[in-house]
């Protein structure tokens, strides 16, 4: 009986410990599931900080720097005219609108020579000198030159242009690579550059972007106005109120 007794609970030693070691690779499954969760978790934080390093960003690509900028305009003139016409009176003031006078930059008016309406390019350009003068540019500041022209058959218009510091960007229209690829999910060379460029030309004053302008006088009428409005109560007339 003891014989049977001992066996008993040999046989039932050596199951538990045969079956023992089953039980420890689940465990070990289980923690390698939970570490890889937790790493999972920290890995998106990592991926975007290495994705943002990379610009991809029309802003960045098209920056809008503040540059000196020949502003210009050719005005024709006719072979049979003589003096400053009414279109091209026009056509100089707008011009001219935009002509900083406190930075006073050299204007420049360059005539024709060799053309058909050489000789009529010269007399409406000392009527530009004129408007120029009245317009508040300074004496000074006009320069009249001449450039040659392409041919002795044809009337070639006299160029006003002068040197101002203007909000621009590069030139668009850049295509290195084809815009159908994507793989890489970046944004073509060229994205973002005309709407950059919109956005330069509508900047009255460059200096803008560098800071913010002095502070202007308050309108004390203005004030006092606003002031009295804010202390009167309002006046309801109706028993209900529409919201």
């Amino acid at each position: 009986m003891f014989d049977a007794t001992f066996k008993s609970r040999t046989d039932a030693m050596r199951r538990k410990a045969s079956a023992a070691p089953y039980y420890r690779p689940a465990v070990s499954l289980v923690a390698a599931a939970a570490v890889a969760l937790l790493a999972g978790c920290t890995m998106p934080q990592r991926d975007s900080i290495t994705v943002g390093a990379v610009p991809d960003d029309y802003r960045t690509n098209h920056p809008i720097v503040i540059a000196e900028k020949e502003e210009s305009i050719d005005i024709p003139v006719g072979a049979s005219e003589r003096g400053m016409t009414r279109s091209q009176r026009v056509s100089l003031g707008g011009f001219l609108a935009d002509y900083d006078r406190s930075a006073s930059p050299v204007l420049n008016i360059q005539v024709p020579a060799g053309s058909l309406n050489e000789v009529a390019a010269a007399d409406a350009s000392r009527d530009f000198v004129r408007y120029a003068k009245a317009s508040g540019v300074p004496k000074g500041r006009i320069v009249i030159s001449s450039y040659g022209a392409q041919s002795l058959e044809e009337s070639a218009p006299v160029r006003v242009s002068y040197v101002a510091m203007k909000a621009q960007t590069g030139k668009c229209g850049r295509w290195p690579a084809d815009i159908a690829e994507t793989s890489e999910n970046k944004h073509y060379a060229n994205f973002g550059c005309s709407a950059q460029n919109n956005l330069a030309a509508q900047i009255a004053d460059p200096s803008d972007l560098i800071g913010p302008r002095k502070q202007t006088t308050i309108d004390a009428e203005k004030r006092s106005i606003v002031i009295d409005e804010y202390r009167r109560p309002p006046i309801i007339t109706g028993t209900e109120i529409a919201y």
